[in-house]
């Protein structure tokens, strides 16, 4: 298992590791990694790999089998052996920007309380479909609500539950298409806001900003019907 130090600190940017396998499709397994893989809705992290003779794009980052995180080469070529000490670096502009819009779109099913059916985490742009069969009358009010949270500089932390504490509050998960990642015995919370000032709780296991005022203005962008009942809401920085 690929020690995930992107949990234990959301703002690391660089972390040294060592090869502890390589995959048959080019992919390097590290033994600890502050590098995101794709889950969630959020894209893997890119950056850098470097080492003794060596240095290598990553194009992103994926979940292997039993509890390892693969780092995959942009271009095929030359690869650290198994057992090198290699140096990781996170292309962290890409990454902020994603931990920025993961926390907006936490923000936005606060302002649209209503169950999402899917996500999409971008650099630059984001989403939530909602079980929304009307689409909402107000949308300038919605943007409004939106940045007023964002402007709270409210406080963003985690916590943690057990399996079963989670199946006995169904009422914290939101996403109805994304299930919480379950299985290990606990769950991973994110709490927005502290005491009278909190504003959601929910599981996932993404990386976001330590406070909404990081987020930074945030634009309402379309509203598309996408089926009966669903509605698509993307938001972008302004």
């Amino acid at each position: 298992m690929t020690r995930m130090l992107f949990r234990e600190d959301a703002y690391m940017r660089e972390a040294p590791a060592r090869v502890v396998a390589l995959t048959p499709d080019g992919g390097i397994v590290p033994d600890a990694t502050p590098f995101y893989p794709t889950g969630g809705g959020q894209p893997g992290d890119s950056g850098t790999l470097t080492w003794d003779g060596g240095t290598l794009e990553i194009a992103t980052t994926i979940k292997g089998e039993d509890g390892a995180i693969v780092l995959v080469p942009a271009e095929q070529g030359a690869r650290p052996p198994q057992g090198a000490d290699v140096t990781q670096e996170v292309d962290f502009d890409r990454r902020l920007r994603l931990m920025r819009m993961h926390t907006a779109l936490h923000l936005l099913s606060v302002v649209i309380p209503l169950p999402v059916t899917g996500g999409s985490i971008g650099a630059d742009k984001g989403r939530l479909d909602f079980d929304m069969p009307e689409a909402p009358e107000d949308r300038a009010m919605l943007e409004a609500q939106l940045n007023d949270l964002i402007a709270r500089d409210l406080i963003v932390t985690e916590d943690w539950i057990t399996d079963a504490e989670l199946a006995a509050n169904p009422d914290l998960v939101k996403t109805m298409a994304v299930k919480p990642p379950m299985g290990t015995g606990r769950v991973r919370l994110i709490r927005i806001g502290q005491g009278a000032d909190q504003v959601d709780l929910q599981p996932c296991g993404g990386t976001h900003v330590a406070r909404t005022g990081e987020i930074g203005p945030v634009r309402l962008g379309k509203i598309e019907k996408k089926g009966k009942r669903n509605r698509r809401v993307s938001i972008q920085f302004g």
